[in-house]
């Protein structure tokens, strides 16, 4: 497994990186709701076994996270999660780990909806010979016919870092986490090397991509993008409809 979809189930943590996954998967599941406050400095010591200075830094880090805030007096309290920050990967593998609802399916899809087809068209007036062929690599990679699900999965990651990294916008490429956790999301449900159709399609529209990208035409890949984006909703809402009968 690569280290792109490991933090997802590594168990080779530090204590402090642990308790701070253990803490902030309480509080995205609802254990420890917004208002509440997290258990006591004793209680947590004794739970996990750790020194209060990894303690410390463990509510440093669930604070610049936007999970909790801590007042003289008032104690720590878990905030809203309209302060928290989901562009965070550990606090996306963190919801991960919690478990996908379709609800947040569907924001993750409209996240990226929003932001990979323009840096498709980017790509189609910045991207170098160079990075259009690390693109068709990728093709490559996921077209072979005896790839697994997870195999298949990073290689599909690697294609859309790739997109990020071609479109020439940092921004751009700083939301791989986002694309990450869909693509987690989605494989998690259901994958395109289930079917050997749907494996030819999903292959056939990222092809699609990269043509238009070494075309130049930002309009053509700005769409190919859209398509192959709303190919994999279409594959989830058929494995929920599945998945209800």
């Amino acid at each position: 497994m690569s280290s792109h979809f490991q933090k997802y189930t590594d168990s080779t943590l530090s204590s402090h990186d642990q308790v701070a996954r253990a803490l902030g998967t309480d509080i995205i599941a609802g254990i420890y709701p917004p208002g509440s406050k997290i258990p006591a400095e004793a209680e947590i010591l004794e739970r996990f076994g750790i020194s209060r200075t990894v303690l410390r830094e463990v509510l440093k880090t669930l604070t610049a996270k936007g999970l909790i805030v801590s007042k003289t007096r008032v104690g720590t309290k878990v905030l809203d999660q309209s302060n928290w920050n989901m562009f965070d990967s550990d606090v996306l593998s963190w919801k991960v780990a919690h478990g996908f609802d379709a609800e947040f399916r569907r924001e993750l899809a409209e996240i990226r909806l929003a932001i990979e087809p323009e840096a498709a068209a980017l790509c189609a007036d910045r991207a170098t010979p160079e990075q259009i062929a690390a693109l068709r690599e990728s093709i490559e990679e996921m077209g072979e016919s005896s790839l697994s699900r997870i195999a298949f999965a990073e290689a599909d990651l690697r294609f859309h870092q790739r997109i990020g990294d071609a479109s020439g916008n940092m921004m751009m490429r700083a939301i791989s986490a986002i694309i990450e956790t869909a693509l987690v999301a989605s494989f998690t449900m259901s994958s395109p090397v289930d079917e050997k159709a749907e494996h030819k399609k999903s292959v056939r529209l990222h092809r699609a991509i990269v043509d238009a990208i070494e075309a130049g035409d930002a309009a053509a890949a700005r769409e190919a993008m859209r398509k192959t984006i709303g190919h994999g909703k279409q594959r989830i809402s058929r494995a929920e409809k599945r998945k209800e009968t």
